[in-house]
């Protein structure tokens, strides 16, 4: 059975609590992982094993995070990610608005993208797709 983006919601709001040590108020769909949360780099794995669990999927490597895009010159010139960094984020985080970060694309501004709400978004779309297939 398809689940509600409010039940994802509360099962990507039970993992963020577990991963992150974080309270049930402080998940919100606008909370920014690693701003509002104080999640780490190393905390996306634990949050990606606790997604795959909970939701009985797999979510590919870097599919939900990317990797290795800032370490490539082609994505990052001068601390700003490039346009065809830009279009690599798109094509590889279709779930993901990024319409705020377009008009300033920062490398330090990258983190404000990963929301609970992109995560919410990106598990409606799996779990849609596979309640299909």
């Amino acid at each position: 059975m398809e689940k509600t983006r409010e039940q994802i919601f509360q099962g990507v709001r039970d993992c963020l609590i577990n991963a992150l040590g974080v309270s049930e108020n402080q998940v919100t769909l606008d909370s920014s992982l690693v701003k509002d949360l104080g999640a780490e780099s190393i905390d996306f794995l634990d949050v990606v094993f606790r997604l795959e669990k909970t939701f009985g999927i797999k979510i590919p490597r870097g599919d939900l995070f990317p990797e290795n895009l800032l370490t490539n010159p082609a994505f990052v010139k001068e601390g700003r990610i490039t346009p065809a960094g830009l279009a690599e984020l798109k094509r590889k985080l279709s779930h993901v608005d990024f319409t705020t970060f377009e008009d300033n694309p920062l490398v330090s501004r990258l983190s404000d993208i990963f929301t609970v709400k992109m995560i919410v978004d990106y598990l409606f779309d799996k779990t849609s797709v596979k309640a299909k297939a």
